[in-house]
């Protein structure tokens, strides 16, 4: 019995550090950044491409922004489709760093938990704000529900509608 006690202890400690090691790996937002000189940066580089900017709200502390960030860049249809329809930045919302200015001109997306997803169109201007517990499916994220989507807030998807 104490046998069995001590190994599920020690895979639920291995899984436990496996998970926070990886989250302290990827550090996809930049907790110092000025957010709003991001935002400004990536509306003119969409302007020039494009694009639309999917602005991905959170921080390094919240596992689900990593588990995100992550499904963008290891699932090909997902990562194709980001990369060739917007200009992704990760947009930081830390206890240190709420970045203020920039949460407003968003549209205060905090309200709906971390992460959030804000697209702006080539002006800059906030077009949607998504829940992504709505893109959610088990303890990742749904390749078909993310697709769906990307695809229906591109640059070209949008300008059909006007």
């Amino acid at each position: 019995m104490k046998k069995h006690l001590v190994i599920t202890l020690a895979i639920i400690f291995a899984t436990m550090f496996s998970a926070l090691s990886l989250q302290a790996q990827s550090k996809y937002y930049d907790e110092q950044a000025d957010a709003m000189a991001q935002i400004r940066d990536a509306v003119a580089l969409a302007k020039s491409e494009g694009k639309n900017v999917f602005c991905q709200v959170g921080g390094n502390w919240c596992p689900w922004c990593i588990r995100f960030a992550n499904f963008v860049e290891q699932d090909s249809a997902v990562n194709r489709t980001m990369y060739d329809n917007f200009v992704y930045i990760h947009v930081n919302w830390s206890k240190d760093n709420k970045n203020p200015e920039a949460m407003r001109y968003l549209g205060n997306p905090a309200r709906f938990g971390f992460p959030v997803f804000v697209i702006l169109n080539e002006k800059g201007e906030p077009i949607h704000i998504q829940n992504s517990a709505y893109l959610e499916q088990d303890k990742g994220y749904s390749e078909q529900k993310v697709l769906e989507f990307m695809r229906n807030w591109t640059r070209e998807a949008v300008e059909t509608i006007r």
